[in-house]
């Protein structure tokens, strides 16, 4: 998740127990919704994916894809 959508994993109760990125202005809503706010360009929890904003869109693809590939 990208920037603001953490804000839609926060409503869903997704964020619970995670450590995760999103853009810096949502730290409170983050440990509000039981998270670990991380501020960094990009955070795996699992096959979860954060980073805080588009200038983290590298990071974000490079972790993404590692992913994948020892998932799959």
């Amino acid at each position: 998740q990208l920037c603001h959508a953490a804000l839609a994993l926060a409503a869903a109760g997704v964020l619970r127990g995670r450590r995760t990125a999103a853009y810096p202005a949502l730290a409170p809503d983050v440990r509000a919704a039981g998270a670990e706010f991380v501020d960094a360009e990009a955070v795996v929890d699992g096959v979860m994916v954060s980073a805080r904003a588009w200038p983290d869109h590298p990071a974000w693809m490079r972790e993404f894809v590692r992913v994948l590939r020892a998932a799959g």
